[in-house]
C-alpha cells in the first residue's frame, strides 16, 4: 500500500462524520484543557495499537502552517484538523533508528470552530487523533474511506 507522508484529516475528508461548515458559535477551551482532550484520546486508543506506538509524540498547535499545507498538497478552502509528520511504520527500514520522534499534530483552532459543545469537541479530537494514528500505522486516506472510518 502506498502511503504518502503527511496524509491528513481535513474538513473535506470528514464530510460524512462532521459537517464541513464552520459555525458562528464555536466551543472554545484553554490550551491545557484541549491538550487534556488529546491525551485522553491517546489513552482511549485500543491497547493493541497504543502498545505498538513508539518514538511518536502528540502535540497541539493552533493552526496548520504553510509547510503543512504544502506537505499534503492542500489547497484553497481546505482546513487541516491534524497532520502526521513522520515516516509511517511500514516504510521504516533498518536505517530508521536514533531519530527524533515522529509527530502527530492536532490543530486546536479549526477543531474548536467546528465544535458545538464540550462533548462534540471531545468527539472531534478523538476522531482526529485516531485518524492521524492510522497514518502512523501506514493506513492511507483512501483505505480509511474504504473501511468506512470517516
Amino acid at each position: 500500500m502506498d502511503v504518502g507522508e503527511g496524509d491528513t484529516l481535513s474538513v473535506d475528508a470528514t464530510r460524512s462524520a462532521y459537517s464541513p461548515r464552520i459555525q458562528q458559535d464555536m466551543y472554545e477551551v484553554d490550551r491545557d484543557t484541549f491538550e487534556g482532550l488529546v491525551t485522553a484520546a491517546v489513552h482511549d486508543l485500543p491497547e493493541a495499537f497504543r502498545d505498538r506506538i513508539a518514538n511518536l509524540e502528540f502535540i497541539v498547535e493552533d493552526w496548520a502552517s504553510s509547510d503543512d499545507y504544502a506537505r499534503v498538497g492542500g489547497g484553497r478552502g481546505r482546513t487541516l484538523l491534524g497532520v502526521y509528520r513522520g515516516i509511517p511504520l511500514p516504510r521504516r527500514h533498518r536505517g530508521y533508528h536514533m531519530t527524533l520522534p515522529d509527530r502527530i499534530v492536532i490543530f486546536r483552532q479549526p477543531i474548536q470552530r467546528l465544535a458545538r459543545n464540550e462533548a462534540d469537541l471531545s468527539k472531534r479530537v478523538r476522531h482526529v487523533v485516531r485518524h492521524e494514528v492510522a497514518h502512523y500505522f501506514g493506513i492511507s486516506d483512501e483505505r480509511l474511506r474504504e473501511i468506512d472510518a470517516y
